[in-house]
C-alpha cells in the first residue's frame, strides 16, 4: 500500500492565531518532510475565499514542492474542474508534469462548496454536467497531436494546440467521487477514484459497498477497474490524556470547518446532493467518543495497522494522511508523519496487487 501526505489547509477557527500564509508554508515544509521519511506522494487541497481552507492554487504550491524535491508525486485534492477553463487546468498541470520530470497524479472533483460557485458566477446545480465536458477537454488537451477544436454545451472554441505537453505518456486521472453519479462518471470515462471515507458510508453504506459499485461499473463499461485513493485522517494518542485531545481537534474540525460547508451544497436543486443535508446534520451532533477507525486513525501503532488493514482488503491502493488537522502543532505534525512511516507503513509493504490505471 502506498502512503502519502495530504492537507486541505483547514484554518477558519474562531480565535486561530495561525495566518493562512504561515499554513500553506507549513504544508509546503510538510510536503517535502514527506519525501525525506519515504511517503509516496503529496496531495493539496483547494478551496476559496478563506472558508473551508485557504490555498487556491494547489498547482501553484505543488510546483514549489516539485522544485525542492525529487520523487515524491504532486497530486491535487482536488482541482475543481468546473471552476476553471479546462484549457487553462491542461496547461498549468502539463507544465508541473514537465518541470517535476512526470510525477503529477491529477484528480479532480466537482466540489460541495455552493458558495464557492456562486462567487465566481458557475451554475452549481450543473456542475456534474461541466466537469464532465470539462475534463473531455483536459484528456484531448494531452492526447491530441495536432490542433483541434471542441464545441460543447459549456465550452467552445476553435483550432488549439496545448503547450508543453506532459511528460508522461499518460497522466494518471482520478475522479473524486462522493456520490453515485460522480463514481457513474469515474467508471465510464475509464479513471481512477478518489474518496473520502465518511461520504462514502454516507452515500453507499460503506467503502467496501462503494470500491464494490465503481468495480462492478468499470466492467460494465469495458475498463479495467482502476486505483482507489483515500484520504484518511490520523492522529497518535499513546495515553488517554492524547487521546481526548485528539478526538477533540477532530471534531472541532467536522464542527467549525466541514459542517458549515456541508450546508452550502445542502441547498444545491439537484437530487445529487441531497445526502449533503444529512451529513451536515450528523457532524454538528457529532461527539468526541463517536469517531471510529473507518473515519479517522487515533489511537495506536497496532490499532492504525488493524485499521489500515481493512482498507487494503477493500481495496484501497493508498491513503492520503490527513496529519496536521485541526491546529495540530506543525513538529508534532511532521512527528506523527514520521512515526506513521516507521511503525505502521512497514507492515503493508509489498502486501498489496496494485491494480493499474483503467483503461
Amino acid at each position: 500500500m502506498l502512503f502519502s501526505y495530504f492537507s486541505n489547509a483547514d484554518n477558519t477557527y474562531p480565535g486561530n492565531p495561525r495566518t493562512p500564509n504561515d499554513l500553506i508554508l507549513q504544508i509546503v515544509d510538510q510536503a517535502i518532510f514527506a519525501e525525506r521519511i519515504g511517503m509516496h506522494g503529496a496531495w493539496v487541497g483547494e478551496h476559496h475565499f478563506h472558508e473551508f481552507g485557504v490555498n487556491a492554487s494547489p498547482e501553484i504550491v505543488l510546483a514549489h514542492i516539485a522544485a525542492r524535491t525529487s520523487r515524491i508525486r504532486l497530486m491535487p485534492a482536488v482541482t475543481v474542474l468546473p471552476l476553471h477553463h479546462p484549457l487553462r487546468v491542461a496547461e498549468n498541470w502539463a507544465t508541473l508534469d514537465l518541470l517535476s520530470n512526470g510525477r503529477v497524479d491529477f484528480a479532480l472533483g466537482r466540489g460541495f462548496d455552493k458558495n464557492e460557485y456562486d462567487r465566481f458566477q458557475v451554475d452549481f446545480e450543473r456542475n456534474s454536467d461541466i466537469m464532465r465536458e470539462g475534463l473531455e477537454i483536459v484528456q484531448r488537451a494531452w492526447t491530441e497531436t495536432g490542433r483541434w477544436s471542441h464545441h460543447g454545451e459549456f465550452y467552445r472554441f476553435e483550432d488549439v494546440d496545448i503547450v508543453p505537453r506532459p511528460v508522461q505518456p499518460r497522466v494518471p486521472i482520478y475522479v473524486a467521487c462522493f456520490s453515485r453519479p460522480t463514481v457513474d462518471m469515474a467508471a465510464a470515462m475509464g479513471h481512477g477514484m478518489s474518496i473520502a471515507p465518511f461520504a462514502a458510508g454516507m452515500a453507499f453504506g460503506g467503502v467496501d459497498k462503494m470500491i464494490d459499485y465503481y468495480r462492478t461499473t468499470c466492467e460494465a463499461n469495458g475498463h479495467r477497474p482502476g486505483m482507489v485513493n483515500s484520504s484518511i485522517f490520523l492522529h497518535f494518542a499513546d495515553t488517554p490524556e492524547q487521546e481526548r485531545a485528539a478526538r477533540e481537534r477532530q471534531i472541532r474540525f467536522f464542527k467549525e470547518i466541514s459542517a458549515p460547508t456541508m450546508k452550502t451544497a445542502a441547498r444545491a436543486k439537484t437530487s445529487s446532493y441531497d445526502y449533503w443535508a444529512d451529513m451536515a446534520r450528523k457532524v454538528d451532533a457529532m461527539r468526541p467518543e463517536d469517531l471510529v477507525s473507518g473515519n479517522v486513525l487515533l489511537g495506536s501503532p497496532q490499532g492504525m495497522v488493524d485499521a489500515v488493514g481493512r482498507f487494503a482488503d477493500m481495496g484501497i491502493g493508498e491513503l492520503g494522511l490527513y496529519v496536521n488537522i485541526g491546529m495540530k502543532d506543525p513538529q508534532q505534525t511532521k512527528d506523527e508523519m514520521q512515526r506513521f512511516m516507521e511503525e505502521v507503513a512497514p507492515h503493508f509493504a509489498g502486501k498489496v496487487q496494485l491494480a493499474p490505471a483503467a483503461e
